[in-house]
Formats: structure tokens, sequence, C-alpha cells
């Protein structure tokens, strides 16, 4: 299993009249990556591998109410090579015998950011560490973590995602209360998106470690800008 480890900031164009939350950021932890399957006996010249490339929350929690589409890049010797997904689960499936690279366009709910955030995987077929026979059982896994930060949120965005548990939301200030529009209820009325129960969940790294030591960082360098300022 191949994982790398990022983190970065979006930042958006201020159109529209919604309210924003200044000084104030919001963390979505994802995961993107694939899944591939040597196929064995039933491999051909054209079709040796069956795959999966995704999108997911780092702790498979549902990401509908964030992201609200995303676009699937593939090579152009695929039939209709650019898949777009409406909905969660994000995830494409094919069978092939190349890797290449896939463009991943995520498009958000349109009071949480106005640009598209484009990612780029290599999809791998072939494992680097064994020899012999490739096994049919174990597939190749390779996943990135990236926490999307969101400076100075909608409040709509705010108030749809402060107790979601695939989003990272600050400490806000006792007494502190947004409620939410009714224009933006029916985004968390849609079918359950998580991937926790997904076919390939077992093969999923799991990110959480990966999660406490961005958290640990963060809270690190607000220390060190505390005591900045003190002196």
């Amino acid at each position: 299993m191949d994982v790398e480890i990022r983190k970065f900031s979006v930042q958006f164009q201020r159109t529209g009249t919604s309210k924003r939350l200044k000084d104030v950021e919001i963390s979505v932890p994802i995961v993107y990556g694939t899944i591939a399957f040597y196929l064995g006996r039933k491999a051909s010249e054209s079709q040796s591998h069956k795959w999966t490339v995704y999108v997911r929350g780092a702790t498979n929690e549902d990401l509908g109410p964030v992201i609200k589409r995303v676009i699937f890049q593939l090579h152009p010797s695929f039939n209709n090579p650019t898949r777009v997904v409406e909905s969660p689960p994000f995830e494409v499936s094919e069978c092939g015998w190349g890797e290449f690279e896939i463009a991943i366009s995520l498009f958000f709910q349109p009071d949480v950011c106005e640009k598209q955030l484009d990612l780029y995987h290599h999809l791998k077929l072939y494992p680097e560490d064994e020899s012999g026979p490739q096994s049919i059982k174990k597939p190749v896994v390779v996943e990135t973590y990236d926490e999307i930060v969101f400076p100075d949120p909608s409040e709509s965005f705010f108030a749809r995602v402060q107790n979601h548990p695939a989003v990272i939301v600050p400490r806000m200030p006792a007494g502190f209360n947004i409620s939410l529009p009714a224009s933006s209820e029916n985004i968390d009325e849609k079918k359950r998106g998580d991937t926790k129960d997904h076919s390939l969940s077992q093969w999923f790294m799991n990110f959480s470690e990966a999660d406490e030591l961005l958290k640990l960082a963060a809270a690190r360098q607000q220390v060190s800008k505390k005591q900045v300022y003190k002196n």
C-alpha cells in the first residue's frame, strides 16, 4: 500500500450575498486513490485488472454536504473517458491493462466554494515490492490523504456541517449559534453517502492517526503564534 499525506487551503472568490465568518477555518479531510485487482486466469491482453478510483471521507463519512459532484477524467482510450458522478459515493470502476494519470475535479456545494479543486492520481496496477505471480486476492492500493481548508466560510456552510463527523469545525465561543437556512436542509436529506460498508472498505487505509498528527501540528503552530504575539 502506498500513501501520501498533504494539507492545503482552498481560496475562493467572495461573490454572492452569503455572510461569512471571519477568521474561522473549516477543514475537510478527504482521501482519494485507486484499488486494483489482478484478474488472473480471467485476464486478457486488453483487460488484465479491475480497478476503482474514488474520493471518500478520511473516516468514511458522507462528503455530500461539502462536495456536490466529482468528475474523473480517464485515459482517452476508454469509452466516455469523462465520468461525472453527481452524488456520493464518488467513484468509478473499470477494467484495463495500462497505468495512467487520472484527473479528479471536485465541485463543491454552492455555499462552500465557487471554484473547482483539481487533483491528480496515478493509477497503479502492479506492486513494487513483490516477486513472482501477482495475487488475485490482494489488490494494489494507492491513496492520498488531503485536508482541505476553507477560510472564512459562509454562515450557511458552517451551520450545515458544524455537527457533521466528516468535517473539522473550530470550537466557537459560548452562546454562538447559527441556524441552518431552510434552503440548505435538503442537502442532508439525500441518500446515505458514507463508505463505511463499502465493498472495498477492508482495503481502505486508516487515516485516523494522520488526522491526529495534522491536528497536533496545527495546535503547535497556534501555540507558537500566541507566543510570538506575547513577545
